[in-house]
């Protein structure tokens, strides 16, 4: 038997009356279709909204990683939890075909198909969320810097690139960011003024 060039099939070589080629189809050629159909429709969950929402947040993210300092907060009933990031000695990734950013070996965000036709999935050392859309985060100016504001549930993720190194009332300075789209009372966030 020989095989069509693309088709995926394989003609017979027995001999057939009519002049028309005669085809069989494989086995095997029918289960990888149905094996590549899952994929594809896996990847066509990424629906353009959300490549274009998701996509220019990631992007956005980027573009705050080009500063020098860039600080993670994670505010929630418990506390706030803060770490900077010196992007001098953490190598920034911008990864534009597969939507991935990567900055040293702690901060990734991802956007990547589901069911709703996106998310992002961010990561930093133990903080994991995912956000799905518009509602989910919030963008900040303030003297200091620029900030986006990620909420999930209760808890607010805080990346904020400085102006300059913030030295004196860190937390001060990253709580009154935070303050800016996300509001607590006893402990429990009540508002959270997204932007879009």
């Amino acid at each position: 038997m020989s095989s069509l060039p693309g088709s995926g099939f394989y003609k017979s070589q027995l001999a057939v009356p009519s002049a028309l080629p005669f085809f069989l189809p494989c086995v095997f050629s029918v289960r990888g279709f149905f094996r590549s159909g899952d994929v594809s429709l896996a990847v066509s969950n990424l629906d353009m909204h959300a490549l274009f929402v998701l996509g220019d947040l990631r992007a956005k993210l980027v573009k705050l990683f080009q500063s020098r300092f860039v600080y993670i907060t994670e505010q929630n009933a418990e506390g706030i939890y803060v770490a900077e990031i010196d992007t001098e000695s953490a190598l920034v990734v911008d990864d534009k075909p597969g939507l991935k950013l990567k900055v040293g070996d702690h901060f990734s965000a991802s956007v990547l198909p589901s069911r709703e036709g996106g998310k992002m999935d961010i990561r930093f050392r133990e903080i994991k969320l995912t956000v799905y859309g518009l509602g989910d985060y919030a963008f900040v100016d303030t003297a200091d810097g620029h900030a986006i504001l990620f909420k999930e549930g209760h808890s607010v993720v805080t990346v904020f690139a400085a102006n300059q190194q913030l030295q004196e009332g860190l937390t001060k300075t990253l709580k009154a960011v935070t303050g800016k789209a996300a509001k607590w009372r006893k402990g429990e966030l009540v508002t959270f003024k997204a932007s879009e």
